[in-house]
């Protein structure tokens, strides 16, 4: 593999063709910084379909299959630098695990996995593998998220009290599944999607919000899941308690029936000296409460941003930035681990902050401990 300094990264790809939301979002998000350049692709599990989408996106070198794809790559001359997986669920584990074993770093989507088993399984193979793992938990790449980690971490609210945190959607509000749109589609079949619909989908990201921002070692739960939607066969709604080491709590609901919501991601945490307010659409912004102090708001670019907010910052204040630039803040900080680890350097501590396997493995646990206390009358259960 060429080591050329300041060259421009290679990526794969696997999943993510024409008319595929995400895989649209990973390519523009990549290519933002100009880190990385999209090079080799496996994008659907139809082999003629993979290789008509390769060439309708005029990506070099086609795959029929992603084992075909990892294969060519571990042997090519100018091969990828990392792999993006942006397939359903489902395909997560069997995708990572064949690119490690060809000795490609990878990016892959949220959930890590579908199964607790196999996200052990993974995690543990990468450790193995001395290799990058990145998982695109999107809204920790927002400038004014990282703000509020770095002032929660700083103590400028005091010790975490108690964090509420929602993420409330509505298109799936009736069943869009049974009209053919793809969309909803896979992520209401458990075959693909997994054990959990709105859990699984967006839940899981409220809440490693909570865990990103604030640094809390969650102990336990109390969930109730609901499928308010006739004949679905996942959950469409999330309701759940969560206890932390060192006795902050914190109340999470995540739904995809609330009709009037778009994607409305809200979290607020509370110390003991104040508060933090973010709004992901509004995600310029985190207005801050001090005791007994006139509330002030904290505009990205702005007075008062920290480092891990200015270095995630592209725009001057007042120039909205949103859910790409987000997106290609993860793939900034993965190009950043990566060159660093290809030109024998020491990376960016502040690209530490990429959402990583351990992340995924804690996400796929929440999935099981919610899925676990929902089915029994929201007892108590370990995260674990």
């Amino acid at each position: 593999m060429s080591s050329d300094k300041g060259r421009r990264l290679r990526l794969g790809m696997v999943g993510g063709g024409p008319g595929a939301f995400i895989g649209a979002v990973h390519r523009a998000a990549a290519r933002l910084d100009d880190r990385w350049e999209l090079v080799a692709g496996a994008l659907s599990s139809t082999p003629e379909k993979s290789l008509s989408s390769a060439k309708e996106l005029h990506i070099p070198r086609a795959y029929s299959s992603f084992e075909e794809m990892a294969r060519a790559e571990a042997k090519h001359p100018e091969r990828i630098d990392a792999v993006a997986i942006v397939t359903p669920n489902h395909m997560h584990y069997a995708v990572a695990k064949v690119f490690l074993d060809a000795g490609i770093h990878v990016m892959c989507d949220k959930p890590l996995t579908t199964t607790v088993d196999h996200a052990v399984k993974l995690t543990k193979h990468v450790e193995q593998s001395g290799l990058l793992f990145g998982l695109t938990h999107t809204y920790s790449g927002y400038p004014m998220v990282r703000q509020m980690r770095e002032m929660v971490l700083g103590g400028e609210i005091g010790p975490v009290r108690m964090v509420q945190v929602e993420y409330a959607q509505g298109w799936l509000a009736t069943p869009l599944e049974n009209t053919g749109a793809k969309q909803a589609e896979w992520r209401t079949d458990p075959a693909r999607s997994g054990p959990g619909g709105c859990l699984g989908d967006i839940a899981t990201h409220a809440y490693h919000l909570v865990r990103f921002t604030t640094d809390l070692k969650p102990l336990e739960l109390s969930a109730d899941l609901t499928t308010f939607v006739p004949g679905r066969r996942l959950d469409d709604n999330v309701q759940a308690l969560l206890r932390f080491e060192g006795g902050a709590k914190a109340s999470l609901w995540s739904s995809q029936i609330a009709i009037g919501e778009e994607n409305n991601l809200n979290i607020r945490i509370y110390g003991q000296k104040g508060s933090l307010a973010w709004s992901q659409e509004n995600p310029n912004y985190v207005r801050q409460s001090k005791l007994n102090e006139p509330d002030r708001t904290l505009t990205r670019g702005g007075p008062g941003n920290g480092t891990i907010a200015t270095r995630s910052t592209r725009l001057p204040t007042g120039h909205p930035e949103g859910y790409f630039e987000a997106f290609a803040q993860l793939y900034k900080d993965f190009a950043e681990l990566v060159a660093a680890r290809t030109e024998g350097r020491a990376p960016d501590p502040l690209a530490t902050l990429l959402p990583n396997c351990e992340d995924g493995l804690a996400g796929v646990q929440f999935i099981d401990a919610v899925l676990r206390s929902s089915s029994n009358a929201s007892a108590w259960t370990p995260l674990s």
